[in-house]
């Protein structure tokens, strides 16, 4: 299981690396929400999003010779990509499995990184089943992109920063709200401030029809999606929360919070107007919390992660068109 003393090394690993984004925040937000409000923008690191912090850590943890062997992940693209580049930069291959439905910049960006690319039906085909198929056949190993230990780690990096941006700008307790699918970012966040920042609690956010983590939680059991398509915010569906990341999100998470796409549309015009930032759907959710859900958030201060940035041109700019 990640402990913290796998973040720090993961941090180690990373150093050099991935990037430090930064903790933004916007008087016209604060007004707005009735609080401060600041963003942790990993829309900003490699690749777009937080994705590459697991990937690099992940690939750096694996012994050489099991590394140069290659490696094969499943994504609808940020997880996608981090692994991708993580690959190359190693000199290893690597096999991603997407859907077919993934935005086509986010397909396009992981082959330029390097990665051979398979794509499936997300309604119809199973991934798990795909990957574990390509990887016996090849002999590559098989990165998941939220119940593993390793990746787990290197998201959490995100938490560590967040600590200690948050100490300077003088916040000791907060809502810390973060996009949710499987659940890899906001229990690697959760674990990370329980040891460095034991005053804020993650807030685990996901969009209306698919807050299976919030449901689960609720629920104190681990509760599916009806459905896998028809949401804009495709980074941050999936089936159901992991077997790994749900127990800890059980212990160390508060209520999920959902949110409408309209929201999240607004948010993105909101970040980019405000923020000068680009957010992809699924990672605006959780300023969509922050800006409209303050009946949910406690305190006179929030953090909310915007974790990805990959979202196609004519999307982005109907939410500018709409919002903006």
């Amino acid at each position: 299981m990640t402990s913290i003393e796998m973040i720090v090394a993961a941090r180690s690993r990373l150093q050099g690396h991935a990037r430090r984004t930064p903790l933004l925040s916007s008087p016209f937000l604060d007004e707005m929400a009735g609080r401060r409000v600041f963003a942790k923008a990993e829309c900003l690191q490699h690749t777009g999003s937080f994705k590459f912090r697991g990937g690099w850590s992940a690939l750096s943890g694996l012994a050489p010779e099991v590394r140069t062997r290659g490696v094969i992940a499943f994504s609808s693209g940020n997880h996608a990509q981090g692994v991708a580049l993580a690959a190359t930069r190693h000199g290893v291959p690597s096999v991603i499995i997407m859907p077919s439905d993934a935005p086509k910049l986010k397909i396009e960006n992981t082959r330029a990184f390097g990665a051979e690319v398979v794509l499936y039906d997300r309604g119809t085909e199973d991934r798990d089943a795909i990957g574990a198929r390509l990887s016996e056949e090849r002999g590559l190993t098989l990165i998941r992109p939220f119940d593993e230990p390793l990746v787990i780690a290197g998201q959490a990096t995100t938490g560590l920063e967040i600590a200690e941006q948050a100490e300077e700008e003088g916040i000791t307790t907060a809502d810390v709200l973060v996009p949710c699918g499987g659940g890899g970012l906001s229990s690697g966040i959760a674990l990370a401030l329980e040891a460095t920042a034991p005053g804020f609690t993650v807030r685990p956010c996901e969009p209306e029809g698919f807050d299976d983590t919030t449901r689960s939680l609720a629920a104190g059991k681990i509760v599916r999606n009806a459905t896998m398509t028809g949401s804009i915010c495709d980074a941050i569906v999936t089936p159901e929360p992991g077997r790994i990341t749900f127990p800890i999100l059980q212990r160390l998470a508060g209520s999920g919070i959902a949110v409408t796409e309209e929201e999240v549309l607004r948010a993105m015009a909101l970040a980019f107007k405000r923020l000068k930032i680009v957010v992809e759907p699924g990672g605006a959710v959780a300023l969509a919390a922050a800006l409209f859900h303050g009946a949910a958030i406690e305190g006179d201060a929030v953090i909310a992660v915007t974790s990805g940035g990959n979202v196609d041109t004519d999307l982005f700019a109907a939410a500018l068109r709409r919002f903006g």
